[in-house]
């Protein structure tokens, strides 16, 4: 197997010269359902968020499930696809190839692929997979077209009703498929806490069941360089290249992006798959502080919206929870003709990040400098 390499854009500025081709995998649109099933614990821990989502579920005429509740990305499948396009394009002056995988949907492609400028898009997703306690996340890139929406209702029969020869028999047949990519998304992401021993656990467990099928291992631009650099050590214990996912749920765009020669997603897949060729470089962005842009992508998802259309522009427009009565998803503006006062000041608290006075002073607080950055181990390019 050849060694992937990762490259930091702004130590290596020059690293795009040789390639003609930059992907854009693992981000997210507005028909992406994102759980709030950390909110509850997220705020017992924090007694003014405490405070203020019991208030707010007393403003409930009826009570909020947030095991069913979920919110959306702000930005509609043509704004994300040109996001990305445009970042690869005009700031890297490269051909671009994107992806978007929004979580168990296929409806932001099918939505483009309806456009003329848009129909290369490939189908996409990134599935959510049920595995002895544990759920796990794969972006299946590339699927085929006459198939995908069937293959889509055959991945959602298996998250509801989990079963491990149905798993293998799924993935071996995309694995069959020299088109399709199948990438491990962020590895060692806890998602339902479950504790670094049970988890590590049943990561092992999986893997060894099933990381024959899978064709690389995500370097997440979501995520820090310390989590990172465990992905890295399991690809290099599975020997399977490593490969880029922005994660990007607001409105920056992808963090890391894949370098290529490739001028198609077909032939891109066969870098990976065949030749385990893989270049993944850093954005600027992911120079930043980690916890910054996540309060961004915050401020992105409460953001208005005016331009959208009717019934996507408000923040609690973009919140669903399922009514218990009827079995429906209800936008969170369906219970009051305004967002409680108290909301809006503590968004206006969040939002003052845009302010460049208070983004340098947080930097400075952060350190001004990613996990990346902290680990004077770690070159000016990786080769992992």
């Amino acid at each position: 197997m050849r060694p992937s390499q990762i490259s930091c854009l702004w130590k290596q500025p020059e690293v795009t010269g040789n390639y003609r081709t930059a992907v854009s995998l693992h981000s997210h649109t507005n028909q992406s359902k994102e759980s709030l099933l950390f909110i509850p614990a997220f705020a017992e821990k924090r007694p003014l968020m405490r405070w203020a989502l019991k208030e707010l579920c007393k403003k409930s005429a009826r009570p909020v499930d947030f095991s069913t509740a979920y919110w959306t990305p702000p930005l509609p499948p043509k704004l994300a696809f040109q996001l990305e396009t445009n970042q690869i394009e005009f700031d890297l002056e490269l051909m671009s190839i994107v992806s978007l995988t929004d979580h168990d949907s296929i409806q932001a492609p099918t939505l483009l692929k309806q456009m003329s400028d848009t129909l290369q898009v490939p189908f996409a997703v990134e599935w959510s997979v049920p595995f002895e306690g544990a759920v796990f996340h794969l972006g299946i890139h590339n699927l085929p077209e006459s198939r995908a929406h069937a293959m889509m209702d055959e991945f959602a029969a298996y998250t509801r009703n989990p079963s491990s020869p149905r798993l293998m028999e799924l993935l071996a047949g995309l694995h069959e498929m020299p088109d399709v990519l199948i990438v491990f998304n962020h590895p060692h992401w806890d998602q339902y806490c479950l504790g670094k021993a049970i988890f590590r656990h049943v990561l092992d467990r999986f893997l060894h069941a099933h990381v024959q099928f899978f064709h690389a291992f995500e370097f997440n631009g979501m995520r820090g360089w310390s989590e990172n650099q465990g992905v890295i050590e399991l690809a290099a214990t599975w020997q399977r290249p490593l490969i880029s996912g922005g994660d990007r749920h607001g409105c920056e765009p992808c963090a890391t992006l894949n370098l290529t020669r490739a001028t198609s997603f077909p032939e891109f897949i066969n870098e990976i798959r065949v030749d385990q060729q893989s270049h993944v470089v850093l954005m600027p962005q992911y120079a930043e502080p980690l916890g910054i842009r996540f309060l961004q992508t915050v401020i992105d998802t409460i953001r208005d919206y005016p331009e959208h259309p009717v019934g996507a522009r408000r923040w609690d427009e973009r919140v669903f929870h399922v009514d218990c009565h009827t079995g429906l998803d209800r936008p969170l503006s369906a219970l009051w003709k305004a967002p409680p006062s108290y909301v809006g000041r503590i968004f206006s608290i969040i939002r003052m990040v845009e302010n460049a006075s208070v983004r340098n002073a947080l930097a400075f607080t952060f350190g001004g400098k990613t996990d990346l950055h902290h680990a004077p181990e770690v070159p000016d390019e990786v080769v992992a």
